[in-house]
C-alpha cells in the first residue's frame, strides 16, 4: 500500500474517531441525550431481512464516513482520544474491510446505546471505548459471532474504558444483543454477555441494561465473560444464597424510578406497536411497585418491512397518555419536543418531561437491511437519516458503494450551511416548532413521497445490480454509488426546497392560502382556554355600555 494512501486512511480514522468521541462524551455525561436501537430478526421482517436500528441522540453536527478497504503492514494502529492524543496501540491485521459508517462490506452492522450502570466500574486505564471496539470489529470481522469474538478479545487484551454499554449487532443472519461493563478502575478485560435474538422475534434497548437470566451452557445462542457472575458475588452486587437468579441487567445497571422512566418507556412503546395484542402495560416504566419488567424480546403481531421499522423510530407516545403532542407543555401547536434539560425543580420537588423515541437531539439515525439471498455488495443497505427521525428522509445507501453523498459530510455545530445536509434537516425540523400541527403534515407528505419511491425502485434497482454483480465487480460498484450518491444529494436538494416553502408559507404567525396570501389563523380553542385559567382577567375586553335612549330614561 502507497505511503500517501496509508496517510489518507489515519486521516479518515482520525477524523471518524474524534466524531465518535464527541458523540461519546456528549451521550455519556448527559442524561437527556442518548440512544435507542431496534433489532429485528429475519423470520420477523417481511423480506427476510435482519434489520437493526440506531439513533445517535447527541448535540453534535454527524459527517458520514466511508473506509474504503486495506492491506496493511504496519504491525500496529494508533488508538487516540478526541484531542487526537495517541493513548495506545493496538496489533493491526493484515486486511480491513470496506465501511460504510457502521455498516461493513460484508453486511455486518453494529449500533450501540449506553446503559451508565455502576459508576465505579469505569476504569479510565483501559484503552478502548466503545467507538474502538465497534470500528475496528467493522473492519476485521464479517459475521456477529466473529464481532463478539473481535471486541472481547480486544478488550481483554487492552481494556475497557467505557461505562456500561448495549450492542446491536446484526448480519444476514443473525441479530444479536450484547452487553458489558467494565471492572472498575486497575481491573482487566470486562464483563459482558452476548445472547441470540430468537428467530421471529425482535428486541430493543434504549439507555438501561435489558439482558435478565440467561444460559450458561448453550453456547449457540448465548456467550459471556467466565467472570460475569463470580466477579458480581466478589464484589457484593450478587448473592448466591439469595434464591434469586442472576440477572445482568439487575446487578450491573440496578433498576431505578429515573431510568425506567427514562429508558423502558422507549421499549414499552416500540412493543407495544410491534405486538399492540399484547396490551403492554405503561406500568413498569412508570415505576408502579410490583410491575413486571418488559421481556428481553417479544414476537411482533405481523411481519415488519422497512416502512413500519421506520415508523417505530418515529414516536413520541403518540395517542398514548403519554402523548407529547397533547396538553399544555406542548404549546398551542402541538409541539413534541421538550427543550433540555429534561430533568427540573419546582419547588424543591423533582420532574421529568417524556423521553421519546424520536427528539430534536438525534444527530444521526440508520435502519439497515442485511438480506442473504443477495450478493453482498447489494444486500446490505443502510438507510441513513440526520436530525430528527421524525422529520427525517432514509436514503438507501448500499453497502458496496466507494464514495457518499458529499453534503452529508459538510459542516461544522458552529456555522449554519445549506450546504450541509445536517443543517438542511435540521432547520427544517426547527422551523415546523414554530406551528407544528400545520407543518409536520407538509414536511410527512414529502417524507412518504420519496420513502414510497425509494420502496418502489429498490427491486429493479437490485435486480440491475445483481446482473451487474455477475459480470464486473466495478460496474455494480459504481452503479451502485451513482445510485446512492445522486438519491442522496436528491433529498437534501428537496428539503432545502421545502425549508424555503415552509419559511415563506408560514410566516410572521400568518399561513398563505393558495394564492399566497397570508390568513390569520390564532390559537386552538383549547390552549386559549388554557391562558385565561392562568390569567382570566387580563386578556378580558370590558363590555361597552348602551347609551339607552332618552324617553327610556324618563320615569
Amino acid at each position: 500500500m502507497k505511503k500517501r494512501e496509508v496517510k489518507e486512511m489515519k486521516r479518515r480514522l482520525f477524523v471518524w474517531l474524534i466524531l465518535l468521541c464527541v458523540c461519546f462524551l456528549l451521550v455519556t455525561y448527559t442524561q437527556p441525550e442518548a440512544c435507542s436501537s431496534l433489532l429485528v430478526t429475519k423470520g420477523a421482517s417481511d423480506d427476510g431481512s435482519v434489520m437493526i436500528t440506531y439513533t445517535c441522540d447527541a448535540e453534535f453536527h454527524p459527517r458520514l464516513e466511508y473506509t474504503p478497504a486495506a492491506d496493511h503492514d504496519e504491525d500496529s494502529l494508533e488508538i487516540a482520544d478526541w484531542h487526537g492524543n495517541v493513548r495506545g496501540k493496538v496489533k493491526q491485521v493484515p486486511h480491513t474491510h470496506a465501511v460504510v459508517d457502521l455498516m461493513n462490506e460484508y453486511q455486518l452492522v453494529i449500533g450501540e446505546t449506553t446503559f451508565g450502570g455502576r459508576e465505579e466500574l469505569r476504569d479510565s486505564s483501559g484503552l478502548l471505548h466503545y467507538w474502538d471496539m465497534m470500528e475496528l470489529a467493522l473492519q476485521r470481522a464479517k459475521t456477529v459471532r466473529e464481532a463478539i469474538k473481535v471486541m472481547t478479545d480486544l478488550v481483554a487484551e487492552y481494556g475497557y474504558r467505557s461505562s456500561g454499554e448495549s450492542f446491536s449487532l446484526g448480519d444476514t443472519r443473525e441479530a444479536w444483543i450484547m452487553e458489558m461493563i467494565g471492572p472498575g478502575e486497575g481491573g482487566k478485560g470486562a464483563l459482558w454477555v452476548a445472547l441470540k435474538v430468537p428467530d421471529g422475534y425482535i428486541s430493543c434497548h434504549a439507555n438501561k441494561a435489558r439482558i435478565g437470566e440467561f444460559p450458561l451452557d448453550d453456547p449457540e445462542r448465548c456467550l459471556y465473560s467466565e467472570n460475569v457472575i463470580s466477579f458480581a458475588i466478589e464484589k457484593g452486587y450478587f448473592d448466591p444464597k439469595s434464591g434469586k437468579p442472576f440477572r445482568f441487567c439487575d446487578v450491573y445497571c440496578p433498576p431505578t424510578p429515573k431510568n425506567k422512566r427514562y429508558a423502558e418507556a422507549r421499549v414499552w412503546s416500540i412493543f407495544r406497536r410491534a405486538a399492540p395484542s399484547e396490551n403492554f402495560s405503561p406500568d413498569y416504566h412508570r415505576a408502579v411497585e410490583g410491575a413486571e419488567p418488559y421481556p428481553l424480546w417479544i414476537k411482533p403481531d405481523k411481519k415488519l418491512s422497512v416502512a413500519d421499522v421506520f415508523a417505530l423510530m418515529r414516536d413520541h407516545y403518540e395517542g398514548t397518555d403519554y402523548d407529547m403532542t397533547k396538553g399544555i407543555d406542548a404549546g398551542p401547536y402541538g409541539c413534541p419536543n421538550r427543550w433540555r434539560p429534561i430533568e427540573w425543580m419546582v419547588d424543591s420537588i423533582e420532574y421529568a418531561w417524556e423521553r421519546p423515541i424520536s427528539t430534536q437531539q438525534t444527530a444521526f439515525s440508520f435502519v439497515s437491511q442485511s438480506r442473504s439471498w443477495l450478493p453482498n455488495a447489494v444486500g446490505g443497505v443502510y438507510w441513513y437519516g440526520m436530525d430528527d427521525t421524525y422529520t427525517t428522509c432514509y436514503v438507501p445507501l448500499y453497502c458496496g458503494i466507494d464514495t457518499i453523498p458529499r453534503s452529508f459530510t459538510k459542516g461544522s455545530l458552529q456555522k449554519f450551511s445549506w450546504d450541509s445536509a445536517w443543517w438542511v434537516f435540521n432547520l427544517v425540523a426547527n422551523y415546523a416548532c414554530l406551528k407544528y400541527s400545520y407543518m409536520i403534515s407538509e414536511i410527512q407528505a414529502v417524507q412518504k413521497e420519496i420513502e414510497g419511491e425509494f420502496f418502489r425502485l429498490q427491486p429493479e434497482t437490485d435486480k440491475t445490480a445483481v446482473e451487474l454483480d455477475k459480470r464486473d465487480k466495478i460496474l455494480v460498484t459504481n452503479f451502485l454509488t451513482n445510485y446512492s450518491v445522486t438519491q442522496g444529494e436528491m433529498v437534501v436538494n428537496r428539503w432545502r426546497e421545502l425549508g424555503e416553502y415552509l419559511i415563506t408559507k408560514y410566516n410572521d404567525g400568518y399561513v398563505k392560502d393558495e394564492e399566497g396570501e397570508p390568513q390569520e389563523k390564532g390559537y386552538p380553542e383549547s390552549w386559549l382556554n388554557e391562558v385565561l385559567k392562568s390569567r382570566p382577567e387580563q386578556f378580558l375586553l370590558p363590555v361597552k355600555e348602551e347609551k339607552k335612549p332618552e324617553s327610556e330614561l324618563v320615569d
